[in-house]
């Protein structure tokens, strides 16, 4: 593995995900009856490396399972994907992580994780991987692990000029160390994270630029700011302000369909380098697009073979 260049690595979370379906989301303090239960695997790092490897990266992941049944179960499965899962750790004494999510029958959906093993994920863990880091194409970060380990390994990346690093600042922090903006050269955050980071409510696409313009205030390089059913702004660095739409589609699940966009994002990024930043929104948005047609996480993120050959060319 050592010495081998990869597309795509990426640091982050691994979480089990406990899938409730509903008519509709519960208010606060009420009980309602669901339709059925699943348990998928998930969690925004392990998300994004999958929808990578589905469309075909080479791929590998650096993060914390517990040494459960859960946890063993997992590996299992990213293997399966075609990960790379040399640094993986089964963590002892601490469960893996667990997302709690409900889904109602619009597609919307609401979400509680426990970190878990996710918690112990650390620079030391990316120092082990030997030169694995520094001569993959991108590097994908998110918010459910560390802050510090993420920040730690930003840096180790930054100052040895590695490779093209994307964070997608996921779930919010509150007053987050500004510094990760800086050190990523992308920056992605949805809607509700975006107006978390600047304080600015959006509700339109006029709004998601000036957040957008808030966010590189901040220090950040280049920032994808992505609206759901209203497609994804963009600019920074070298690029001019865009909206990129997206397809109308009846959705009957959207969970992971942000992280299908990051992992799809990253691969054309990695893979092809050549085309313009549009058009690696544009068809990241596509393939983010399918998997809202289609119930569960990993398991409805497409493969390669599936999709239109128009996006691979």
């Amino acid at each position: 593995m050592i010495g081998e260049e990869l597309d795509l690595v990426v640091f982050g979370s691994c979480m089990i995900d406990l899938l409730c379906y509903a008519p509709r989301l519960p208010s606060v303090g009420e009980t309602i009856r669901g339709t059925h239960f699943e348990i998928g695997n998930g969690g925004k790092g392990a998300n994004q490396c999958v929808a990578a490897a589905k469309l075909g990266a080479s791929t590998a992941l650096i993060a914390r399972l517990g040494d459960d049944y859960f946890g063993k179960n997992y590996l299992q499965n990213l293997k399966l994907h075609g990960v790379n899962v040399d640094y993986v750790v089964l963590t002892e004494g601490t469960s893996s992580g667990m997302a709690q999510i409900t889904v109602s029958e619009k597609g919307e959906n609401q979400i509680v994780i426990v970190p878990g093993a996710n918690n112990k994920l650390s620079f030391e863990d990316a120092k082990k991987c030997g030169d694995l880091l520094q001569k993959a194409k991108v590097v994908l970060f998110q918010l459910e692990t560390p802050l510090k380990a993420t920040l730690d390994t930003l840096r180790y990346l930054r100052k040895s000029e590695g490779p093209l690093t994307i964070i997608n600042a996921a779930p919010a922090i509150p007053d987050v160390d500004k510094e990760i903006f800086k050190l990523a050269h992308i920056t992605c955050v949805n809607e509700c994270e975006a107006e978390a980071f600047t304080g600015m409510k959006i509700t339109s696409v006029k709004e998601a630029f000036e957040a957008l313009k808030s966010l590189l205030s901040m220090g950040c390089n280049i920032v994808v700011i992505t609206l759901g059913a209203e497609g994804c702004v963009f600019g920074g660095e070298g690029l001019h302000d865009e909206h990129v739409p997206a397809d109308i589609v009846d959705a009957i699940d959207s969970t992971g369909a942000g992280d299908a966009f990051l992992g799809a994002l990253a691969y054309y990024v990695g893979k092809l380098p050549q085309i313009s930043f549009h058009e690696k929104i544009r068809r990241a948005s596509k393939i983010a697009t399918y998997t809202v047609l289609n119930k569960g996480t990993q398991s409805s993120f497409p493969l390669k073979s599936s999709l239109p050959n128009n996006l691979f060319e």
